[in-house]
C-alpha cells in the first residue's frame, strides 16, 4: 500500500496553517503543523516528514535559523514562505539550505506545484543512491576515486586531486554508471535547488574532468555527451 508524503507546515499565522493544511490533504496528503520552532522540532523528532513548508518570519527562531539547522542535519526538502519578495532574501534563503521559495500572498495551487517538483527532484536524487558510510570509493577504467580526500589514483600510481565539485560531479556519474544525467539531475544532486547559478558550472566542471581522465578530452570515451539529454559514464565501475 503506498504511503502518501508527509508534509509539515510551519507558521504562526494560524489561518495560513489552517488553510495549507486542509488544501494540501484535501490533495492527498497527510499533513501536520507547527506554530513555532519548538512545534517543528518536536514534529520531527516523533514523525516521518517528507517535506517542510517554513514561514520566514516567526517569533523566536526565524524560519532562516530554522532551515539552516534542518539542512545542516540533513533534515527534509524545505519550502520557505515568506512576505518578501525581493532578491537578497531570496538569495538567503537558498544559501541556508531552502529547496525552493515562495512569496506570500501565493496561491494554494502554485504551493502545491512546488512541493509536488521539490518531492519529484527529492525522489530523483536519492535514487541509487549508495549510502556514503558504505562507500570507500570506486574503481573504474585505470582509475580508483577514493572518497576521502577527494583523491584520484591512476593505474600507474599518479594522483589527481579533485576539486570539490569535480568530485561531487564524478561521484555522481560513477554512483549511476551508464546511465545519463541530465544537467538539472546533476545539480540537484551536486548543488541543490535551487542551483540556477551553478548552471554553467556543470559544463566546466565536465570539461576539467575530461582533462584528467580521458585520453583524449577532445574525444572523450569515458564522460559522454548525450545530446540533447546530459552526460553519461560508459565504463565498468567497482564499488570499493
Amino acid at each position: 500500500m503506498k504511503t502518501e508524503p508527509h508534509i509539515l507546515v510551519v507558521d504562526d499565522h494560524r489561518d495560513i496553517r489552517d488553510l495549507v493544511t486542509r488544501y494540501l490533504k484535501r490533495h492527498g496528503f497527510r499533513v501536520s503543523s507547527a506554530a513555532d520552532g519548538e512545534q517543528m522540532k518536536k514534529c520531527l523528532r516523533t514523525g516521518i516528514i517528507d517535506l517542510i513548508v517554513l514561514d520566514i518570519m516567526m517569533p523566536g527562531e526565524d524560519g532562516l535559523t530554522l532551515c539552516r539547522n534542518n539542512h545542516q542535519n540533513d533534515g527534509p526538502p524545505v519550502i520557505l514562505l515568506t512576505a518578501m519578495a525581493g532578491e537578497t532574501d531570496r538569495i538567503v534563503g537558498l544559501e541556508v539550505g531552502a529547496d525552493d521559495y515562495l512569496v506570500k500572498p501565493f496561491n494554494p495551487r502554485e504551493l502545491l506545484a512546488r512541493i509536488r517538483a521539490v518531492l519529484r527532484r527529492s525522489n530523483n536524487v536519492q535514487q541509487n543512491k549508495l549510502p556514503a558510510e558504505h562507500v570507500k570509493g570506486w574503481c573504474f577504467d585505470q582509475w580508483k576515486l577514493f572518497c576521502s580526500g577527494r583523491v584520484l589514483i591512476a593505474a600507474d600510481e599518479t594522483e589527481q586531486k579533485l576539486s570539490s565539485g569535480e568530485y561531487k560531479v564524478l561521484s555522481a556519474l560513477l554512483e549511476r554508471a551508464n546511465t545519463v544525467l541530465s544537467r538539472d539531475q546533476l545539480l540537484d544532486i551536486c548543488h541543490g535547488r535551487d542551483a540556477r547559478a551553478f548552471e554553467r558550472a556543470i559544463d566546466n566542471q565536465i570539461s576539467r574532468l575530461r582533462g584528467k581522465i580521458e585520453h583524449d578530452r577532445n574525444n572523450p570515451l569515458l564522460i559522454q555527451t548525450v545530446w540533447g539529454d546530459g552526460y553519461k559514464l560508459c565504463a565498468e565501475v567497482e564499488v570499493l
